[in-house]
């Protein structure tokens, strides 16, 4: 396949597959012409390149993933720090959720006036709320 039809088939821009192929996350096969040719298979290496994405690795992480020959090599502990991590995260936003419906629906005349805000708000330079607002 040529470097428009990857682009076309995994959405990702011409570009994107260039810098993907510089960073050594996937290799082209060689070119016909000026255009790159790919291996059908770098379509699921892209997938697996987004997932991890998506999860939020960075790219470096991602390269890391994968043997020379180009096969997943995925360290499971790797896999359940990030888990562990995304946890974390889908917590703190729960709270910042739940601080933002407070403060929407509040019947205090001004969120200076609300204690709940004004608790939220000194504790915003100190770091996540745990839920309740607490520490």
């Amino acid at each position: 396949m040529d470097i428009a039809e990857v682009a076309a088939r995994s959405g990702l821009s011409a570009s994107t597959l260039r810098f993907y192929e510089e960073k050594g996350l996937i290799a082209s096969t060689g070119r016909r012409g000026l255009r790159r040719q790919f291996d059908p298979a770098v379509l699921e290496r892209l997938a697996l390149i987004a997932l991890g994405r998506s999860a939020g690795f960075a790219l470096d992480e991602i390269a890391l993933m994968f043997a020379p020959d180009g096969r997943p090599r995925i360290d499971r502990a790797v896999l359940t720090a990030k888990a562990d991590e995304l946890d974390r995260k889908i917590r703190e936003l729960e709270v910042m959720s739940e601080g933002l419906r407070h403060a929407a629906a509040c019947p205090a005349p001004s969120h200076m006036e609300c204690p709940t805000f004004r608790r939220i708000l000194s504790g915003n330079g100190a770091g996540p709320l745990t839920a309740g607002g607490t520490r």
